[in-house]
């Protein structure tokens, strides 16, 4: 059964916007993912078949190219640049033959013994004219250029072996392609693009997450996968698995899953270093302290200076995030003072207040 286009498979326009395609796999994702509908195979082909199509989508290069071959730009032998034949494949990627006249005439004798004139006329208005000895047929038969023997089938353009074969795809490799003959190469599987959600610990510790995801091989079943986050991530990052995306004659394609990073109420990351903001007590603030703060090491103390003011920054070295490419290098935790107002003040406790200010 031919699979369904797939701005219809994600439901958005062929015009819509990256924007527009991420949102729309993202909520059907959701929707469709295996561990929302433990054990319905009808979600899980969904799931696999958003995920295929995203993995297309959201690709300039790759969108492109189905925009204008569809789901034919990714088969196995596919040269990607018009014609469509297995002919152009094997004589130099050859794609469209405008500009260029063909003519046959005259046929004599019977059997291998037959032969053909053929005159070329090229974009300049020169005439070439060849004559092949041998099957009538090389051509495509009787059907000539347009019958199954023709560019697509076993014919001199489909890649039969003779002289029609030779003569032309030098012919046709050298005018094209300044004598350069290309053969396609076999084409690798698309890269699958998926999404993976870490708290904001995880993203500074590393971590390991169970992901599950349809194989590309054509059998629909989940494969279970445990994927190594590494320490020091950020949000948008993409950490790539490699072979696991769609099967292809030149090896699996890759799946990339881009790093979503929750929020931590009261903390900030920029690049290595964090940001949090503490309160303290209007006297730790006064005559100074220590109190204990939270890091991505668990908790330590904080020394306050005395007569710290509100917004004041204390720097814990190396309490930040790590490099991801180099581990021992690590960014500084930055606390933030907040000074807290005392409130509902008892007689005693006032008229200490009122001592103090008229000391100062």
């Amino acid at each position: 059964m031919a699979k369904r286009d797939y701005y219809d498979v994600l439901g958005v326009a062929r015009s819509a916007d990256d924007k527009t395609i991420k949102k729309a796999y993202r909520k059907l994702a959701k929707k469709y993912h295996p561990d929302t509908n433990p054990g319905d195979k009808a979600a899980e082909q969904k799931f696999k078949d958003i995920t295929e199509a995203y993995g297309v989508l959201s690709d300039d290069k790759k969108r492109k190219m189905y925009d204008q071959f569809g789901e034919a730009a990714f088969a196995e032998g596919f040269a990607g640049n018009g014609g469509g034949a297995s002919g152009q494949q094997q004589y130099g990627g050859f794609g469209g033959f405008s500009g260029f006249d063909f003519t046959g005439a005259g046929q004599a004798g019977g059997g291998n013994g037959a032969y053909k004139t053929y005159s070329f006329t090229d974009g300049d208005g020169n005439v070439h004219s060849y004559s092949f000895t041998g099957d009538p047929g090389a051509f495509g038969g009787s059907g000539g250029f347009g019958s199954t023997g023709g560019f697509g089938g076993s014919g001199a353009f489909g890649g039969a072996s003779g002289d029609m074969g030779d003569i032309f795809g030098d012919l046709f490799g050298n005018m094209m392609h300044g004598n350069s003959r290309r053969q396609s190469a076999p084409s690798r599987g698309v890269d699958l693009v998926s999404d993976i959600q870490i708290s904001f610990d995880e993203a500074i510790r590393g971590c390991d997450k169970m992901i599950r995801f349809a194989e590309q091989n054509g059998s629909g079943k989940l494969q279970s996968l445990n994927v190594h986050i590494p320490a020091g991530i950020d949000d948008g990052k993409t950490v790539r698995l490699r072979g696991k995306g769609a099967a292809g004659a030149a090896g699996n394609g890759d799946l990339l899953l881009k790093v979503h990073v929750s929020e931590r109420p009261g903390f900030t990351r920029k690049g290595r270093d964090i940001y949090t903001t503490v309160q303290i007590p209007f006297t730790t603030a006064v005559f100074g302290g220590e109190i204990c703060v939270d890091t991505a090491d668990g908790r330590v103390k904080c020394r306050i200076p005395e007569g710290s003011q509100s917004g004041r920054k204390i720097r814990l070295r190396g309490k930040g995030a790590p490099d991801m490419k180099n581990p021992s290098l690590r960014g500084d935790e930055y606390v933030i003072i907040q000074i807290q107002v005392p409130r509902n003040l008892n007689p005693q406790a006032r008229e200490k207040l009122k001592e103090f200010e008229q000391a100062c």
